[in-house]
């Protein structure tokens, strides 16, 4: 199928944009990717890919060498080098979708020649970002900024130059309202889950097992990592036996702050693949994710999938699946003792009810359906033709 519209989506790494490019190749609405990395996105042809191995590189070599916020702030300072090379290969009439500071010139070039830009809004608007990360930092006393000051420069004159957002949650597009944003200028499409990946196991809960509590991603601040410690150390005073399992990937806002929590029997695991990150979570019983900011924390709805209740707060967009009562509990943010009870909460229903139930989850996070709600966006404002 050929179209007059051209889509370019430009990132310098692979990202949770990548599910709009397959979505608009399978139409045949997209012209390129233009990626800073050395593989391309599964379900795009080589054709349609321009790489830039030597950023991605770069970038790589940082994390060897570098603190966790320095080899991210050196990350940022390589977007205008992506930036001067993916501009390069667009062309009048292109659209382009990128994220925060990524692709600032990009985006100017294209609104000069009447194209549209969308930025996919994985986080909160990036100045909501900034404040409510900040606010926590100061309550810890840490020194760092919530994230790099060049990206939040960079990602703040992006918005102006901004056509449409790529919502993932109510949680964002609340942001992006509360900051001068126009309803039509959202899009909201919720990222999809790989479910051939992350399902349920089979089997029944071992009655044997201890309670299990897992959170994935990254340890940090914005993340709440300290409310759910707090929380654990509640929780094993009832239930002696209970597991933590966390990701070894600790932000440099938790290091000082962890020896607070050395008398926890925390059990700590390297990053996963999706095979075995599902049939990580598939050991679990109970998923929680206590952010402060999360504009959808795939890993929630990647948890709901593979059977776990998940305990989160309302500033995780991924909360938009949480049925308090029937899969999960959402908490107050920062309240140690509210993650406490709801893990207990949903770990008594667990055992007397067993697994909660999936009702319309695996509709919603399928790729067909986020597929199907883009497009259908996408044609409602002229920029694809009809089916």
């Amino acid at each position: 199928m050929k179209s007059e519209a051209h889509f370019v989506l430009a990132t310098p790494a692979r990202s949770p944009a990548d599910p709009f490019g397959v979505a608009l190749e399978n139409h045949g609405f997209l012209r390129l990717v233009a990626l800073g990395t050395r593989r391309g996105i599964v379900g795009i042809p080589p054709e349609r890919t321009n790489l830039n191995p030597l950023i991605g590189l770069c970038a790589y070599a940082a994390t060897l060498v570098l603190s966790s916020f320095q080899a991210e702030s050196f990350r940022f300072h390589l977007l205008p080098w992506f930036d001067r090379w993916a501009v390069k290969q667009l062309q009048p009439g292109d659209h382009v979708i990128s994220s925060y500071g990524y692709a600032n010139e990009c985006f100017a070039w294209v609104r000069a020649r009447g194209g549209k830009t969308f930025i996919d809004a994985g986080n909160s608007h990036i100045e909501h970002y900034w404040q409510i990360v900040a606010e926590e930092y100061a309550r810890w006393n840490c020194s760092l900024p919530p994230f790099p000051t060049y990206w939040y420069e960079r990602g703040k004159a992006m918005l102006p130059l901004t056509d449409y957002v790529l919502s993932p949650s109510s949680f964002v597009t609340r942001s992006f309202l509360d900051r001068g944003f126009k309803p039509e200028q959202i899009l909201q499409n919720i990222y999809p889950v790989d479910l051939d990946c992350f399902s349920p196991m089979p089997e029944p809960r071992p009655a044997n097992r201890p309670l299990t509590i897992i959170s994935t991603g990254g340890v940090s601040l914005r993340k709440g990592t300290p409310y759910l410690l707090e929380a654990f150390r509640s929780i094993r005073r009832t239930h002696p036996s209970a597991r933590l399992l966390l990701t070894n990937l600790v932000h440099d806002s938790m290091r000082p702050l962890l020896r607070r929590w050395s008398d926890l029997p925390i059990e700590w695991v390297p990053l996963l693949p999706h095979a075995r990150l599902a049939e990580h979570l598939r050991q679990g019983d109970v998923f929680v994710l206590p952010s402060l900011e999360d504009g959808f924390a795939r890993t929630v709805t990647e948890a709901l999938a593979c059977g776990l209740s998940v305990v989160t707060t309302a500033n995780t967009g991924a909360c938009d699946h949480v049925i308090p009562g029937v899969n999960g509990e959402i908490v107050p943010l920062r309240d140690a003792t509210a993650i406490a009870t709801a893990v207990l909460t949903c770990f008594e229903r667990t055992c007397a009810e067993g697994r909660p139930p999936l009702t319309d989850l695996q509709r919603r996070l399928s790729f067909a359906t986020f597929e199907q709600d883009f497009l259908t966006q996408l044609e409602k404002l002229g920029l694809v033709p009809g089916s």
